[in-house]
């Protein structure tokens, strides 16, 4: 953990990024397919901000909806149902914006969440520094601490 100090207070990277984290972005998936003359729906709801932190994409979702409904990633049925599409519902978030119908465009939305995220991030730091404020009053700020930020990614990732 990295610890900072802000105006003679202490905050840590690991707040800064709770703060940032706390969207609620969550999506139900299911799909409806035969095997052997037997229906199946399996179905979850997915908490897309967990699955994109945890490193997850669209293609993770057969696996998890295969782990929720006890479905053996070895069997028949697995691979039955890896033929057919993903049926998604009920968005929450932002997540609401990228649903059309039953499709779901989940790269859109892993993009525009990657934004969020980073806004959320330099809020927090614009609000330890000028108490109620935010980027969207200071637009110079946004793209210097956006800068800075991705000029941190690409140092850390060239260590």
């Amino acid at each position: 953990m990295t610890t900072t100090v802000c105006n003679d207070s202490i905050v840590s990277t690991t707040d800064l990024h709770t703060e940032a984290s706390s969207l609620d972005n969550r999506i139900s998936v299911r799909i409806s397919f035969s095997f052997k003359g037997e229906t199946h729906t399996p179905s979850a709801i997915v908490d897309l901000d967990e699955l994109i932190k945890g490193g997850g994409s669209h293609d993770t979702l057969h696996p998890l909806l295969a782990r929720t409904n006890g479905i053996d990633s070895y069997s028949y049925l697995y691979e039955a149902m890896e033929s057919y599409p993903l049926e998604f519902s009920n968005p929450t978030g932002f997540a609401a914006d990228y649903l059309n119908g039953t499709v779901f465009d989940f790269t859109g939305f892993e993009v525009r969440w990657h934004e969020e995220h980073e806004y959320a991030v330099l809020n927090s730091i614009i609000n330890n520094h000028f108490k109620d404020e935010t980027y969207a009053n200071h637009p110079a700020l946004k793209a210097a601490l956006r800068e800075a930020f991705f000029a941190g990614k690409k140092a850390a990732d060239q260590e």
